[in-house]
């Protein structure tokens, strides 16, 4: 597989994280894979073969070829139906609030595509992403619909940025109580305006930012053992520590480990 990142221009990295490729050639036995959730939503072009999703209940989608997820609250597995390209832009867990057209909370767990979410204009640059080959191209064209959009809409709530920053500089591991305190806040008033802006709340995207700094630590096997990763990730205890594993990953840290990261290690944040 050939991963890379691109960074997004001055004007919009308080929105956009960066931008991304993934090219890989068509495989025998494709297998699924599982993405688990970085409080990050993305918007997604399929310039290659497309992806099945499968369903809670087993049965399987194919999805749109252009779309933005929304937030994950449990794993989403993905299986490749032929050769993989893909560009995708992954925003900030606040970022995509500016150009949302239906409630981000609405959007949870589900690929919509561009039209429904932009009409024609979804459509429009639809074609213009699909139909240029180079990345610095399909960058502007992205640039320029996203920056065209910005102009009219309001700007993010400074309460609920400055909390996200916090959630991610103490790594997800301060309670919401906490946080309710940092911000001068109610904590219930504080879990609406997330469930709006971001479509988690705030002890969500904690456990989300959490797990995200523990699978790195366990990508990059700097742990002794998976107790040791528990204490580090100031878990109550393992049980804790198996018991969140599991909702986000499908598996348990032990399962997790002795599987292929595959796509997995490409969702893992810095």
């Amino acid at each position: 597989m050939n991963y890379q990142t691109f960074e997004p221009s001055q004007e919009l990295t308080t929105l956009i994280k960066c931008y991304w490729t993934l090219e890989s050639p068509k495989e025998e036995n494709p297998q699924r894979q599982t993405i688990i959730s970085d409080g990050c939503m993305e918007m997604i072009f399929h310039y290659g073969d497309l992806y099945k999703q499968y369903l809670e209940n087993g049965d399987s989608i194919i999805q749109p070829r252009c779309f933005v997820i929304g937030q994950l609250t449990q794993p989403l597995e993905i299986e490749p139906t032929g050769e993989t390209g893909i560009f995708s832009i992954r925003f900030h867990p606040e970022g995509f609030l500016p150009f949302a057209t239906i409630p981000i909370k609405e959007m949870e767990n589900t690929a919509i595509s561009l039209k429904k979410l932009f009409g024609k204009d979804g459509e429009e640059l639809e074609e213009k992403i699909l139909t240029t080959p180079a990345v610095a191209d399909r960058i502007k064209h992205i640039e320029t619909f996203l920056l065209n959009r910005l102009a009219d809409n309001e700007t993010i709530d400074r309460i609920i940025k400055s909390t996200v920053e916090t959630i991610l500089t103490a790594n997800g591991q301060l309670s919401i109580d906490e946080l309710s305190k940092q911000t001068n806040i109610n904590r219930r008033q504080l879990e609406r305006k997330f469930s709006s802006t971001i479509g988690l709340s705030p002890k969500q995207l904690s456990k989300t930012i959490r797990l995200q700094a523990t699978l790195k630590m366990l990508l990059n096997k700097k742990f002794t053992s998976l107790t040791a990763l528990a204490y580090e990730g100031e878990y109550y205890d393992q049980a804790h520590f198996i018991k969140d594993f599991k909702e986000f990953t499908g598996l348990t840290p032990k399962e997790f480990y002795g599987n292929s990261f595959k796509m997995t290690s490409f969702f893992i944040t810095d």
